[in-house]
Order: C-alpha cells, then sequence, then structure tokens
C-alpha cells in the first residue's frame, strides 16, 4: 500500500491519511480543486475587529490592562476567601 499520492491539483506528494496539501491547500472537501475552481464563501467583518496595527497606540494596551487587573484583583480574593 502507498504511503503517499500525488495532489490531483499541483502534483506534490500528500502522505496518507493527510486531509490537506501543505503546497496548495486543497483537500478532500473541496475534491482537491484549485482555487479558482472553489467558490469560497465571503462573509464581512465588522468595524473593530482586525490586527492589533489597526487600533490606536493605546487601545490595545488598554485591553491588557483590564485584562490584568481584573486577573490580579481575582488571585487576591482568592486567597483572602480561603
Amino acid at each position: 500500500m502507498s504511503r503517499s499520492f500525488e495532489c490531483p491539483n499541483c502534483g506534490a506528494e500528500v502522505k496518507a491519511g493527510k486531509k490537506v496539501c501543505r503546497e496548495c491547500g486543497s483537500d478532500d472537501t473541496t475534491g482537491w480543486m484549485s482555487s479558482e475552481e472553489i467558490g469560497y464563501q465571503s462573509i464581512d467583518i465588522p468595524e473593530g475587529y482586525g490586527d492589533q496595527e489597526q487600533l490606536g497606540p493605546d487601545e490595545g494596551r488598554a485591553w491588557v490592562t483590564v485584562v490584568a487587573i481584573i486577573l490580579v484583583v481575582g488571585l487576591i480574593l482568592l486567597f483572602v476567601l480561603r
């Protein structure tokens, strides 16, 4: 039995049992089609989501500060209420 097969899309060697070709991304769900043949569905991403670089310089840090404060308060409560 063969331990690999040739990707029907790009011809790269794909190990048996793998679900995706590492070279082109084709898989058994897409029928090993090329990206041009696959009808991908796209969605609109609401404003405010995206890379941290798109946020202002203080907006990204503000969330880190809030999370850190919540964790510290939680740990203090954990030890005080024991």
